[in-house]
């Protein structure tokens, strides 16, 4: 025990809360008085706890004397303000005290003290470059930099010696070394595609439109597998094999009527999927052809990275993600290209876009070019202005914001500057649009939250875009902007990886409450964090904001809406930023991008008027630091039945996707709940209520690749694409997920749709490594499964159309067995046990011979580097 009194006093603080609670609950009948307590008291774990001996780490009672640690003391911290930190260096010389600074960023902060050293007479003037060690301090009493890290600074007071490290002068302890994390993801997109519940409308690629009944087992031939149970017109089943899962997508239209079932066997479906297949193929020819008049447009090329941008990106406090470091390298490399970047940064709140832009911003600034960066509300674009400051803080880079924060006299004099192009990046709203903002040599264009904008500014960024680069930021999932990503029209980067230490928010749903609401900040404030009250009401969020101070008057509390004056609500969201206050009662103002890292706790009054994807940015705004959070989504209807429909459902959708990521998770159910409208463009309204949204998506997206391919390649012989999905795989073993090994049916559904979308052995080996992690050693069925998905995959390699069981014998059905010679070939080298017959290759299974998987993978492995030779000749 550390501190046995502080102990104390915190389980009394805690007992005393609970029967606060508890009288509560009985006051509002929601406990009978006779309920026992279901905690041990004070005294009970007092006496339960003598039994034990006690171990005392707080030391003895006396210390012996020793000033070593009183002549330390902690440093001060400057949380990124250069020149608070230039005037202690100042001070400290001239007081002549020793300074040491040591920090990552020693070339940048020398550069900085020897510009205010000859700018100042006062000042002891040091020309010298940081050094790596430390022998003497300079005689001169000026500030000695040292290239290195170490966790804190501090001042020894006896030596009059001063250590200054990042930790005081940005605010952030020493990152760890970078690292690349491999590891599967498990929230992929394409989950929720197939995250079927009964009763779901679904679509198979070759029998069409069917209801989803469930998961069943079922024993064929003395082999047991699952299958997913698929109800047709006329009462026709079909029983998919779950290892065919990818063949089936879930059903959405472009609006909420509900389709026809097929016929099984009927010749509609097909005729259906082939008029799709028809008309995609010219929407590819036509897209292709657009993208390549956007390959020959000029534009600016930028230059290589210099040593000042990796500097800044070495300064970045936390360790970069797989998904923020590929982004940033496709943005840098589209930036270097002599054409205009037109490309979008995908990904859920909070999972780090605003670094990758700031990174392109400096990028261009280093350059000469100008950057704008274009945001969708007042307080995102001040709170982007202090985060580009702190960042670029150590260099030469003019950063303003222009804002209706700042008064017409502001305004005109950052305006003038921007057109004289002594500003170098300028973040504002749509102030940024407007015909009066004339820049000097603009080359670098950020929009956040594109869809927030109007028709009118959205055009003129389109007209932008034909001449500069353009990078659009987004938290809006990815379905909506998907038909601009396989245009090719635009560029698309996603950030689907979570940041570490990054903790589901913990989500409840539930009637407006004075205790419920009382808990929550008071939980909250206990742990010195700080909570969002949203209502969206300006006309009543005054009298809102009394009610919830009777509900806890020990709270403090401030008022934030957009009708309020400018510098008074600047600076109330200021104000709350330096924990003056505990609670912001606000309305959705704080939707996008609001980073307030020590707010952990989110109410939000009447949620049921919010829509979906409102619900899940305004969650985004807490659980941002290492913290648990906690958000309550409140309506005033006590009878939850008596909601509407869409508001009941969009309710339950944001209390079940609570996971790290689940953003693409609310815009799939969202999409499906409204229709995918007008996404596709009217010509092809018919096409996709036909074979549904996803359907028609991944008809496009082969059809693009194939005619990419078909004009780029002068080799007429080489093989078209082949599609996974369609090749089947049937083994004679028992195969599957048991429920003895995993209980629950719906992560039972969820691994095997993402093993049906496995496309690489990679893939496996890290499926069968979190197989392995989370519920023990696979048993036999689970091997064999994971078996099955390789060879799957390197038939697709090989271009086989399928590898079933005849007899005794493995066949693998092959189209490029009908030419002579190619058999011929095959004979020569396949092993002696293999017999190949016009169109398959048969191989024995009889018991005798034990080794038939591995001579499966061996030939397979020799059909594909078959193939491979002859696409070579």
């Amino acid at each position: 025990m550390d501190n046995w009194h502080e102990f104390a006093l915190a389980v009394h603080e805690f007992e005393k809360q609970a029967l606060n609670l508890r009288a509560d609950q009985i006051n509002n009948n929601s406990l009978p008085k006779s309920a026992p307590t279901p905690y041990a008291t004070w005294s009970e774990l007092q006496d339960q706890l003598s039994t034990l001996p006690l171990l005392l780490l707080s030391g003895a009672s006396t210390e012996p004397d020793c000033d070593l640690g009183a002549a330390f003391t902690p440093g001060t911290p400057h949380g990124g303000q250069m020149n608070s930190v230039l005037d202690q260096l100042e001070t400290l010389a001239l007081r002549e005290e020793h300074s040491v600074i040591i920090s990552r960023q020693g070339m940048r902060l020398s550069n900085l003290w020897n510009v205010h050293s000859y700018a100042d007479v006062n000042a002891n003037v040091s020309t010298a470059s940081p050094q790596t060690s430390v022998t003497t301090l300079p005689e001169n009493w000026s500030p000695l930099f040292v290239q290195g890290t170490i966790d804190a600074g501090f001042t020894l007071k006896q030596s009059s010696l001063h250590i200054l490290s990042d930790s005081e002068i940005f605010g952030w302890r020493p990152p760890e070394p970078r690292r690349i994390e491999s590891g599967s993801n498990l929230a992929k997109q394409n989950d929720i595609f197939f995250d079927f519940n009964p009763a779901d409308l679904v679509v198979h690629i070759e029998h069409g439109i069917g209801q989803f009944i469930g998961l069943v087992s079922r024993k064929i031939d003395q082999i047991s597998r699952e299958y997913l149970r698929i109800k047709y017109a006329k009462g026709d089943t079909l029983y998919v094999p779950i290892t065919k899962a990818d063949r089936l997508t879930r059903y959405v239209g472009p609006d909420k009527k509900q389709p026809a079932l097929s016929h099984l066997g009927g010749a509609a479906w097909t005729r259906a999927r082939e008029r799709t297949r028809a008309a995609v193929e010219e929407v590819a020819k036509e897209l292709l052809e657009l993208y390549a008049k956007r390959e020959i447009v000029d534009g600016h090329a930028f230059p290589d990275d210099t040593p000042w941008q990796l500097e800044l990106e070495s300064s970045f406090p936390y360790i970069e993600t797989d998904d923020q470091r590929k982004a940033l390298e496709e943005i840098k490399r589209d930036m270097q290209l002599p054409r205009p970047m037109d490309r979008l940064i995908c990904g859920d709140v909070g999972y780090g876009k605003t670094e990758v832009a700031l990174r392109a911003a400096f990028k261009a600034v280093l350059d000469g070019k100008q950057v704008a960066v274009l945001v969708p509300t007042t307080v995102l674009a001040q709170q982007h202005y202090l985060t580009f400051q702190q960042r670029m803080s150590t260099f030469p880079v003019h950063i303003e914001v222009l804002s209706r924060f700042k008064s017409k006299s502001q305004q005109q004099s950052i305006i003038k500057d921007i057109s004289d192009g002594k500003v170098d990046i300028v973040i504002g709203t749509h102030r940024l649009v407007q015909s009066d903002v004339i820049f000097n040599d603009l080359g670098l264009l950020i929009i956040d939250e594109e869809q927030r904008f109007g028709v009118t500014h959205k055009e003129y960024l389109k007209k932008l875009r034909t001449t500069i680069d353009v990078l659009t930021m987004t938290a809006t999932p990815i379905p909506r902007t998907l038909y601009m990503t396989l245009t090719g029209a635009r560029d698309i980067s996603t950030i689907n990886t979570a940041p570490e230490s990054r903790l589901p928010v913990i989500t409840q749903v539930a009637p407006f409450r004075k205790t419920l609401i009382r808990e929550a900040i008071l939980r909250e404030m206990d742990r010195s964090g700080q909570a969002f009250f949203v209502h969206n009401r300006v006309e009543t969020i005054d009298a809102v904001a009394k009610l919830v101070a009777d509900f806890v008057p020990e709270v403090r509390m401030i008022i934030a809406h957009g009708q309020m004056p400018e510098k008074q609500l600047e600076e109330a969201m200021a104000s709350f930023v330096r924990h003056e206050y505990d609670l912001l009662v606000c309305t959705s103002i704080i939707e996008s991008g609001l980073d307030i890292p020590n707010a952990n706790t989110l109410i939000v009054d009447r949620a049921d008027k919010f829509g979906l994807a409102q619900l899940h940015q305004l969650r985004g705004r807490v659980g941002r630091g290492v913290k648990r959070a906690y958000a309550y989504f409140l309506y005033h209807d006590n009878n939850r039945i008596l909601l509407s429909k869409d508001a009941r459902t969009r309710l339950e959708t944001v209390s079940e996707n609570t996971h790290v990521g689940a953003g693409y998770s609310i815009a799939m159910r969202d999409l499906e709940m409204r229709g995918a409208g007008d996404i596709l463009g009217k010509r092809q309204h018919g096409h996709m209520a036909a074979v549904g949204f996803h359907l028609y998506t991944r008809l496009l997206r082969k059809a693009i690749k194939i005619n990419k391919i078909g004009s780029e390649r002068d080799d007429q012989d080489k093989l078209p694409d082949w599609d996974l999905s369609l090749v089947s795989v049937e083994l004679p073993f028992d195969i599957g997920l048991p429920k003895t090994y995993i209980t629950d049916r719906q992560l039972r559904m969820q691994l095997y749709q993402r093993m049906a979308e496995l496309d690489s052995d990679d893939g496996v080996e890290e499926i069968t490594a979190e197989l392995s992690d989370r519920f023990g050693n696979p048993p036999e069925p689970v091997q064999n499964l994971l078996f099955q998905l390789k060879v799957k995959l390197r038939a697709h390699q090989a271009q086989i159309d399928s590898v079933n069981t005849e007899g005794n014998k493995i066949s693998l059905r092959c189209r490029s067995l009908e030419v002579e010679k190619v058999r011929r070939y095959l004979a020569a080298i396949l092993p002696d046990d293999a017999r190949i017959t016009r169109g398959k290759i048969l191989l024995p299974i009889e018991e005798k011979n034990q080794g038939w998987q591995e001579l499966l993978i061996q030939s397979l492995d020799i059909l594909i580097s078959c193939l491979d030779s002859r696409i070579a000749v």
